[in-house]
């Protein structure tokens, strides 16, 4: 179900466009067709705007952010291998930059910019197991180097950088809100500002840009997908029926259709045996921009 916070009238209606998969998360909109990593599953899938299967391969230690390279090569992090993965033009996977000395646990989103720069954030703790410690999000550049970007984050999710270049906005889902960092020269983040706080249950996965300056954030703890103005003011919300809605994606031929990330929970052992999750789209009324 979908509908505007502000009584306006409703967006158009959700539908479920593949299904079957265990956890899909990243996705990214590229040359016609939707990527997606399967978390659980350990592959990366590729699927037509009628959902059809394109193309599947494995990645070692389980896939979650993706991008490209301005060569076309396409970027993949390792959850659990605490790296990325360059997949060539002859498919083969080599190893592009190694995490580890940064990040300590689980590797996560990533959003590469036109230059082939790539931030990456990681969990950084084990949810239930460990103290909840902050960690950073880390700048990989074309050649494999890696540098601390932004330092002190917590949870770095799901992250944006506006048409222009010059703005990152980051989820840090467990301080619930999105920062907005500028981008300097070297391509570090400086002068962290707020763009939104969110609600208490409102915990920001994966997020998408659109042209009017909002971000969608999926919000797994609320069922919902919101879309967040600058300051925090929610203008549109998608609330699932079914599922939990973990990473969006603004797509399609005119970048209005947005693409949802969904699956039955977060823990492999429930979500492996069921295959419940889905790419679900929606159609809205601001295409997406920037990148991814």
């Amino acid at each position: 179900m979908l509908t505007r916070p502000e009584g306006e009238e409703p967006l158009a209606g959700i539908t479920t466009l593949y299904e079957g998969i265990v956890f899909p998360e990243c996705p990214r909109w590229r040359g016609g067709s939707l990527w997606f990593a399967d978390c659980h599953d350990g592959k990366v899938l590729n699927i037509a705007p009628d959902g059809t299967l394109l193309e599947s391969f494995d990645v070692p230690g389980n896939p979650a952010g993706l991008g490209w390279l301005p060569d076309g090569d396409m970027l993949i992090v390792s959850i659990d291998e605490l790296c990325i993965f360059r997949r060539r033009a002859d498919n083969g996977l080599t190893r592009h930059a190694d995490l580890a000395p940064h990040h300590r646990f689980h590797a996560n989103d990533m959003v590469v910019d036109r230059n082939g720069n790539a931030y990456v954030g990681e969990v950084g703790f084990r949810g239930g197991q460990d103290e909840q410690r902050t960690t950073s999000v880390l700048l990989v550049t074309p050649d494999g180097n890696v540098r601390i970007a932004a330092p002190d984050v917590l949870t770095p999710n799901g992250s944006v950088i506006t048409p222009d270049g010059k703005t990152f906005i980051l989820a840090e889902s467990m301080r619930k809100r999105l920062m907005a960092y500028t981008i300097a020269d070297d391509g570090t983040l400086d002068d962290p500002q707020l763009f939104a706080q969110l609600g208490p249950d409102q915990v920001p996965d994966g997020i998408c840009l659109d042209e009017d300056g909002c971000i969608w954030v999926a919000s797994p703890r609320t069922a919902s997908v919101i879309r967040v103005a600058p300051g925090g003011k929610i203008v549109d919300e998608l609330r699932l029926d079914s599922g939990k809605p973990y990473a969006c994606m603004l797509g399609g031929d005119d970048g209005r259709d947005l693409f949802i990330c969904t699956s039955t929970g977060h823990d492999p052992a429930l979500t492996r045996p069921v295959r419940g999750g889905t790419i679900a789209v929606a159609r809205v009324q601001s295409p997406g921009c920037g990148c991814p």
